[in-house]
């Protein structure tokens, strides 16, 4: 947010240029009490005298000194009410430390006894000059060199010695070394010391601004030494300010201490990037040589910034500390400082940035821009999408501190809070997403919007329970030594031991990821997950116990809306003693089930379990290519080439159902296996080998309970290294026994006995 310091910089001190040039311009009028001495002119000259005198003169003296000095070409006092009049008029004020050189001349002077009052019949030059070696120089000797003269012309110059008051109505110029002023009329009241413009005041500087000053009136006291401007209106090439009323406080020296501006206080710069401050009051002390100290806006302070960047500060009051050279290094606004950065037409993210705080301090790099901007307590960041997906949403960043930095272009860089930070995701109707750290960071893309936000230390993530949330009970919550939020694909992403916990799920890895809008994560690197809090399912298997469920693999990304997890790279799922491998596998724990994706060199391997005839508890090893199992109908189907192992006998076929043994029936013979095999329907290239012999065909059916196989399909085919081989349409034959059942089309039933080893 460009603040438009070095503006501020030069408009303080062509402002103090410009009072100095006024108070200088009008200080003539102070002068024309010394036309008192007028009033003595009769009898300087005597009563009697009729007719014109020449080379008149007159002065007076003090302490070796002289005072003022007045030459006239002719004087003449009329007798019709004792008129007097000079013409060809110079008068000379040294002053009484003799440090002046002031001249007053015109071409016909009148003074009025009966009416007590001097006029200037035509037009009046009065040059204002400094003589600092008067003193020490011979009595009337004029100065060795200019110091600030100033030039003054007007006409019409009224002054009555009953009331003190001089007055002209007519128009007055003066020329300084800075510039040139004006007005129409001017009242100099002796008595009390004050000086009142008329109207038109208008002053323009020999600067390369082009500085301009307008009131529309104003007065000079001389005790205190102040001015007064209303309507006044500064202007120069890229800036105005301009106030109701503007009150310059003097030394004795006439150099301006205290500036106060009130009412309507503006101050605007032009161009691409316009500012425009107001405030309904406004005060600048100065130093020795014009040089500012502090200006104060009160009231109820507003800055506008127009542009790529544009911008609103407002706070209750901004004051501001100038170093050398009036170049502003500190602002403090305080009183519920506000600082809102509109989005950039040309920037990426489309984002209101509101900043806000009860107290501010900016300090000011160079005198020309911002460095950077510190909070005195709490702050408040608010951002708010342009285009929001859901009316209202917004995100607040808070923190017991906050730090803005800006770059080389006055452009908002970074923002940093600490300690006790906070963020809040608001959207209305849903619940709100509250993260907490030590300390955040949002940095700011170039042409605005936010690039990320980051939470470093002690980072936790909360977001209350949704109704119907496939994960489970709770809510999500999620924990790591830092964070990191990019608005541009509303991505959290979570390192240093990131741990998730969502419902009933928990997620442990290197990084991981979360979409806010819809709750998705992304894990990556050594990721274990845990399904707790399960309910059990007597009709399930595999994944019908209350045990933890537990998966391991390289990466995973869960839906959040479905509950649908998917693991790659060495994926391990297991609950109790059933395990699943695979490169990959998706876990839909809604629904209780899974698919197991392998590849040609490291297929999918699964272990159940059966019991032999003597009650013994042996495993049965199964890999495959895929796996697609479900819980609700207890049926694993592998496909792609399914590989077998029992104790006594090895499997293959083209793909395989095993079905297992229902929970509740494990439960009623006090079995504790939830992957107790209840039979194999396989399909496809079928060979069954026993010890010695083997077995072939398209279909097979084994049933756990009695170790029975029946093969159909294709010719099946059993071979004995011993008895032969047997053909027919079905083959039946046991792993207890040597027992083989062959079912044929053209024949009977036929019952061969084969020698199996045991």
């Amino acid at each position: 947010m460009p603040l438009s310091i070095p503006r501020l910089r030069i408009w303080f001190a062509m402002l103090a240029i410009a009072v100095v040039a006024v108070v200088a311009g009008f200080y003539f009028y102070a002068r024309i009490q010394n036309l008192s001495f007028l009033k003595q002119l009769p009898e300087k000259l005597g009563v009697d005298i009729q007719q014109s005198s020449q080379g008149f003169s007159l002065s007076k003296s003090q302490g070796g000194r002289t005072l003022f000095t007045i030459r006239a070409a002719n004087a003449v006092q009329y007798t019709d009410g004792g008129r007097a009049e000079l013409r060809d008029v110079n008068i000379v004020v040294y002053g009484r430390q003799s440090n002046r050189f002031d001249q007053i001349y015109g071409s016909n002077f009148e003074y009025d006894p009966k009416a007590g009052t001097v006029v200037a019949r035509g037009e009046v030059n009065i040059d204002l000059e400094g003589n600092t070696s008067g003193p020490v120089q011979p009595d009337q000797a004029p100065p060795r060199e200019l110091q600030n003269p100033i030039h003054l012309k007007t006409s019409g110059l009224v002054f009555s010695q009953k009331t003190g008051v001089a007055h002209t109505d007519q128009y007055v110029e003066f020329r300084v070394p800075q510039g040139a002023g004006s007005a129409v009329g001017a009242t100099y009241d002796t008595k009390n010391n004050v000086l009142t413009l008329g109207s038109q005041v208008a002053l323009k500087a020999n600067d390369q601004h082009g500085t301009t000053v307008h009131a529309a009136h104003g007065t000079i006291n001389k005790e205190p030494r102040e001015i007064n401007l209303s309507d006044a209106r500064i202007h120069q090439q890229d800036r105005d300010f301009q106030s109701d009323r503007l009150e310059l406080l003097l030394t004795p020296e006439n150099e301006v201490r205290r500036a106060v501006a009130t009412g309507n206080v503006q101050l605007l710069t032009h161009g691409p990037n316009s500012t425009r401050l107001r405030s309904p009051y406004a005060e600048m002390m100065l130093g020795v040589k014009n040089q500012i100290q502090t200006a104060v806006f009160s009231g109820g302070v507003e800055m506008e910034t127009s542009g790529p960047n544009a911008a609103t500060v407002t706070a209750g009051r901004a004051t501001i500390e100038f170093a050398e050279q009036n170049r502003p290094q500190v602002v403090h606004a305080t009183e519920s400082v506000r600082i809102e950065q509109q989005p950039s037409p040309q920037g990426k993210q489309q984002q209101r940035i509101e900043i806000t705080s009860q107290a501010a301090d900016m300090y000011v790099r160079q005198g020309r821009l911002i460095a950077y901007a510190q909070s005195q307590g709490p702050a408040q960041v608010t951002i708010t999408p342009v285009k929001p997906a859901v009316p209202g949403e917004h995100t607040v960043v808070t923190a017991a501190r906050m730090r803005a930095e800006f770059d080389e272009q006055n452009h908002l860089d970074l923002v940093r809070g600490e300690p006790r930070a906070k963020i809040t995701s608001i959207v209305p109707g849903q619940p709100d997403k509250v993260s907490t750290s030590d300390s955040v960071t949002a940095h700011f893309a170039p042409g605005g919007g936010i690039l990320d936000i980051r939470q470093e230390g002690n980072f936790r993530y909360s977001e209350p329970d949704t109704k119907n949330s496939p994960m489970g009970p709770g809510g999500r919550f999620a924990y790591a030594a830092r964070a990191r939020y990019t608005p541009d694909d509303d991505v959290l992403t979570l390192a240093g031991s990131p741990r998730i916990v969502d419902g009933g799920m928990t997620v442990t890895a290197n990084t991981v990821r979360i979409v806010q809008r819809t709750g998705d994560a992304f894990a990556q690197g050594s990721v274990k997950t845990t399904y707790s809090e399960l309910q059990q399912n007597p009709d399930g298997a595999i994944l019908a116990t209350r045990d933890p469920v537990h998966v391991t693999s390289n990466s995973m990304n869960v839906q959040r809306q479905s509950g649908i997890a998917r693991y790659l790279g060495n994926a391990r799922l297991w609950q109790g003693a059933n395990v699943v491998e695979a490169p990959s596998i998706e876990f839909d724990r809604p629904n209780r089930s899974l698919v197991a994706q392998g590849t040609a060199s490291t297929p999918v391997t699964s272990v159940f379990v059966q019991i032999n005839e003597n009650g013994k508890t042996t495993p049965v090893v199964v890999t495959a290519a895929r796996l697609v199992y479900n819980d609700s109908d207890r049926r694993a189907r592998y496909t792609g080439g399914v590989l077998a192992r029992g104790e006594a006998m090895t499997m293959t076929s083209a793909s395989a159902d095993i079905i297992l043994v229902p929970a509740k029936n494990r439960a009623a013979q006090s079995l504790v296996s939830p992957s107790q095999l209840d039979r194999i329907i396989a399909l496809g290239n079928i060979v069954v080998q026993q010890q010695d012999r083997r077995a072939t065909g398209e279909k097979l059916v084994y049933t756990a309970a009695d170790e029975k196989f029946i093969m159909t399909g294709g010719s099946p085919l059993l071979a004995d290294s011993q008895h032969g081989t047997i053909r027919g349409d079905s083959l039946t034959f046991y792993s207890r026994d040597d027992r083989v059942l062959v079912e044929s089309n053209e024949s009977s039933r036929t019952i061969t006995r084969t020698r199996v080893t045991r």
